[in-house]
């Protein structure tokens, strides 16, 4: 009977939602992503309240912990690991590529009703130019692949596997049209925190939580300030 406050800041979109047993019972969204700070702390005031929830009754605390914007996920990380050290909670840290996946294969599924289970979702993040943060998940939305930095040129595309690939994310509609064909299509709709439910009571179920004091954003490479260049 976990109940969980999940928070993702990661990309653009961010989000807060509050689950029981796996099932949405409020949620607040925001687009600003120059705001995120702002909008994280009085929006679960306000959702605590309207639900008359308090916070100490929550099981846990889930946070999308990277790839992404890298001030969002510092947002996200630092809000969710004060909420966790002052309640005593369990944090629960969720890689924003596999919410990105989970999204697409659910509206994937929603639309055409049907996925060839060889099918490899590919999640990407812009990361400026034609640089994304991607990975690969199978079916099953496991990780096939490290999260890593990637170009997408020739090269890269060329060394993809032969099965059905479906890019996705806000990085994929960078893809340049002769990279896609009817096997390696391009779907790309947006996720929300809504997603991350199904894996924050999974890890909750299963006790895999992360370390209060030594979990680090998923950056994938450093933060590059032109300023001090």
């Amino acid at each position: 009977m976990a109940l969980i406050l999940s928070i993702d800041t990661a990309t653009e979109y961010a989000g807060i939602c509050l689950s029981k047993d796996g099932e949405v019972i409020a949620s607040e969204e925001h687009v600003d992503q120059k705001n995120h700070a702002s909008f994280l702390q009085p929006a679960i005031q306000n959702m605590m309240q309207r639900e008359g929830i308090a916070l100490k009754m929550i099981d846990a605390v889930a946070v999308t912990g990277g790839p992404g914007s890298y001030t969002g996920i510092r947002v996200g990380l630092a809000s969710t690991k004060g909420i966790c050290y002052a309640l005593n909670k369990p944090l629960i840290v969720l890689n924003t590529l596999q919410i990105i996946a989970a999204a697409t294969k659910s509206a994937y599924l929603n639309q055409y009703g049907v996925i060839d289970p060889n099918t490899l979702f590919f999640p990407m993040i812009d990361a400026r130019r034609m640089e994304v943060f991607a990975g690969m998940y199978n079916y099953e939305l496991e990780e096939q692949t490290i999260a890593a930095a990637i170009i997408l040129e020739e090269t890269f595309f060329s060394n993809l596997p032969s099965h059905n690939i479906i890019f996705c994310g806000n990085g994929a509609v960078k893809i340049p049209t002769e990279y896609l064909n009817n096997a390696r299509r391009l779907y790309a709709v947006p996720h929300s925190v809504i997603d991350i439910v199904r894996f924050a009571e999974h890890n909750f179920n299963n006790k895999n939580f992360s370390d209060l004091v030594f979990s680090a954003p998923n950056y994938i490479k450093e933060f590059y300030n032109i300023k001090n260049n």
